[in-house]
């Protein structure tokens, strides 16, 4: 008898025989079931995309690709202090699967390559998609690859600097391990610059920079959260003799020795298992200036705007990742007499989803658009509220989808645990709820162009739906207000309003609708999901998303 027959009682009746569970979510093609993607890839000017992002979707659901995500979870990065001989290393040691994971994002240029295209090509947005795709199979990875993207904005702010190190950021080539940069095949950047007693208030940093004869400066300090300590060079923030200022350390210093920044210890987080984020001190590290004393904020900031439209970008990938899940098993899965992608509860609930992974997609691409056509003003508003929302979001509708599995979700072999840990912490990343309705407000105050730019793309959809039009009036009222007390309201409908917009230009009618009706209707977006209108096409919303 084979060894794995079902075993068979004293009355010949089966114990375990498994019916009524979903096949294994392998091998689908996840652009075929997002047409918001394909839809907005199109429309930002990367149709010619395509073709290669669906090679990129096929690889993610791969049974291959899959497990890789899992073991470099399950196999966390472990922190090197010391060599077996005593000699001070810190140096950090991954799975083989991070790895994998990293030389595919880079191989399919989901870093730094949008920055040598010119701009208006599209390039932005192919990379946009692409890392859209690549964290809805892990997210991670996902942090040195923005960093990567979000730094050479930043670096070119000093053209001497951006010649060295730009060719290896540009590169698709991964090579892991610390070297010279200029000896690397490619090259991975980060960014260093919270610390304990400061925050997201990085002004009250204490590192100090001294400068050195030769043009250098040296560092002295901590810093409290240092993401992929491995990565080849890191923007910093420290206080030179003019102020807080921004500096470029690379990891291996020119004359191939290692530079003086210690590995302390690396956290131990809520989600985002599978990379190393470290406590840092700098005893005497060598850095470059990179922009002039006491504008190391104003320098650093490219750096930052861009790794909050990744972080846009990851939330919008974790809400489609979760609702594949959860769209998925509701395809395969019966109770009480019925399919449950045909009972009219669970068709509302998912299609609620569905609606929110709708809107935060084209809000991404749009986003990634306006980067590809140097829509400045618009991005210093949009950029921010739209993060606050997407990321705000993303939380709930994981733990929908996995309720949506029931006991099934909740078990560490399904893909939602993991998803619901990683969920949170993009609203974190780059300026928390608060600091970012405050930049929002921030925005308001002090760029009125760009004001002018949201309201202008709002108001392309005016008189679309009656529902949509009180809301933009609702916002150009909060726009006037200017209360920090309602800062996060503000960002809130600010992000609904550009949603709504795209979506009643763009999406079909039965998106768009459900959508206005939903989150501008009289009963406001303040709800649990699968709350929805009555007239809402719930089972077509639902089919619409639905792997195959």
């Amino acid at each position: 008898m084979s060894a794995f027959a079902p075993f068979v009682g004293a009355v010949g009746s089966e114990t375990h025989r498994v019916s009524n569970q979903p096949p294994p979510l392998a091998g689908h093609d996840p652009l075929a079931c997002d047409p918001a993607l394909i839809d907005a890839v199109g429309r930002e000017g990367a149709q010619d995309a395509l073709p290669d992002l669906g090679r990129l979707g096929a690889l993610i659901t791969s049974p291959e690709a899959q497990d890789h995500a899992r073991l470099a979870n399950v196999h966390e990065p472990v922190l090197r202090t010391h060599d077996r001989y005593g000699h001070r290393i810190d140096e950090v040691e991954f799975h083989p699967s991070w790895h994998w994971l990293l030389r595919t994002a880079v191989g399919a240029g989901l870093h730094a390559t949008p920055w040598a295209a010119e701009p208006g090509t599209g390039a932005h947005v192919r990379r946009a998609a692409g890392f859209y795709l690549m964290s809805q199979l892990e997210s991670g990875h996902g942090c040195p690859v923005s960093m990567t993207y979000a730094a050479v904005p930043a670096l070119r702010h000093d053209p001497a600097l951006a010649a060295v190190y730009e060719p290896g950021l540009l590169s698709t080539s991964y090579e892991f391990g610390l070297a010279d940069p200029g000896t690397k095949a490619g090259l991975l950047a980060g960014m260093s610059m919270t610390e304990k007693q400061g925050g997201s208030d990085v002004r009250a940093g204490t590192t100090a920079a001294t400068p050195a004869p030769d043009g250098t400066y040296r560092l002295v300090g901590h810093k409290w959260f240092t993401s992929a300590p491995m990565n080849d060079l890191f923007l910093t923030l420290a206080q030179a003799p003019g102020g807080l200022t921004c500096f470029v350390l690379p990891r291996v210093l020119p004359d191939g020795t290692r530079n003086a920044i210690r590995l302390q210890r690396l956290k131990d987080k809520l989600g985002n298992r599978s990379n190393a984020s470290a406590e840092i001190e700098y005893t005497g590290a060598t850095g470059w200036r990179l922009g002039d004393e006491g504008r190391g904020v104003a320098t650093i900031i490219d750096m930052v705007s861009m790794t909050r439209l990744d972080c846009v970008l990851g939330s919008a990938a974790l809400t489609r990742a979760a609702l594949t899940e959860a769209a998925h098993h509701v395809a395969h899965r019966s109770a009480f007499g019925s399919r449950l992608a045909d009972a009219p509860l669970m068709q509302a609930v998912v299609a609620d989803l569905a609606l929110e992974s709708e809107a935060a997609t084209a809000l991404a691409l749009r986003l990634a658009g306006a980067v590809d056509r140097g829509e400045r003003s618009l991005l210093r508003l949009a950029l921010p509220a739209s993060k606050y929302l997407v990321c705000k979001r993303a939380p709930g509708v994981v733990a929908e989808a996995l309720e949506c599995l029931g006991g099934n979700g909740y078990v560490e072999e399904s893909a939602l645990p993991r998803l619901y840990r990683e969920a949170p912490l993009n609203s974190i990343w780059e300026g928390s709820g608060n600091v970012t309705a405050l930049d929002v407000l921030r925005a308001v105050t002090r760029s009125p162009g760009s004001v002018d730019a949201v309201l202008a793309e709002v108001d392309a959809a005016a008189g679309a739906d009656n529902r949509f039009d009180r809301g933009v009036r609702e916002l150009r009222s909060e726009l006037q207000g200017r209360d920090e007390r309602r800062a996060r309201r503000l960002a809130e409908l600010l992000a609904l309003c550009l949603q709504g917009a795209l979506l009643l230009r763009h999406a079909p009618d039965e998106v768009s609708s459900a959508f206005v009706a939903s989150r501008f209707g009289s009963d406001g977006p303040w709800r649990t999901a699968g709350t929805l209108p009555p007239d809402v096409p719930a089972a077509a919303l639902l089919e619409r998303v639905t792997p195959r």
